[in-house]
């Protein structure tokens, strides 16, 4: 695996861990003993984590965004983690109940791989690649910046995130 930071972490690993496994669609945020793990491919994960409080989060995002028609107004939906632009906001509410600003987190984002090259579809028709835009697009517009990086390509990606040290792990199949 693969360590996606630029400097070996010094944290201490809790002797106590809360491990969850993120589907797709799902999100988890958590505290410092907590290790959050999950599987991609055209999906994307997204970890935000806050260096001076220990706490975060990674959500499992599917889609950029909900299909106009399945757009109606609240309570007839919820708010889904599938969706880029959901998901985000539900990570974003987890930092405003804690008081956190997005310009104090660290943001990593993996996935987004053509996982059907062999079937050579045109360009605008990628999911990887509209979720990357997708995210990226939602992450400037909040005042997010990227610290670390994993995506596209044709690969699986196994990603690992320590909440306690922001660390984020990933190995491509």
């Amino acid at each position: 695996m693969q360590l996606l930071d630029s400097k070996k972490s010094l944290a201490k690993r809790p002797e106590k861990i809360l491990e969850i496994f993120l589907q797709p669609g799902d999100l988890h945020w958590g505290g410092a003993g907590t290790r959050i793990r999950t599987i991609l491919g055209s999906c994307v994960a997204v970890t935000i984590w806050h260096p001076r409080k220990k706490v975060g989060g990674m959500c499992h995002i599917m889609l950029p965004s909900r299909a106009p028609q399945q757009k109606v107004t609240p309570p007839a939906w919820e708010t889904s983690g599938r969706y880029a632009d959901e998901a985000i906001a539900l990570m974003m509410d987890e930092m405003a109940a804690l008081k956190i600003k997005s310009e104090e987190c660290q943001v990593k984002v993996f996935g987004g791989s053509n996982m059907f090259s062999r079937l050579n579809l045109k360009a605008n028709h990628q999911i990887g690649d509209k979720n990357l835009e997708a995210v990226f697009e939602l992450l400037k517009k909040n005042g997010f910046n990227i610290h670390a990086n994993n995506y596209g390509g044709e690969d699986a990606r196994y990603v690992i995130f320590d909440v306690w040290s922001g660390d984020a792990w990933v190995r491509r199949s």
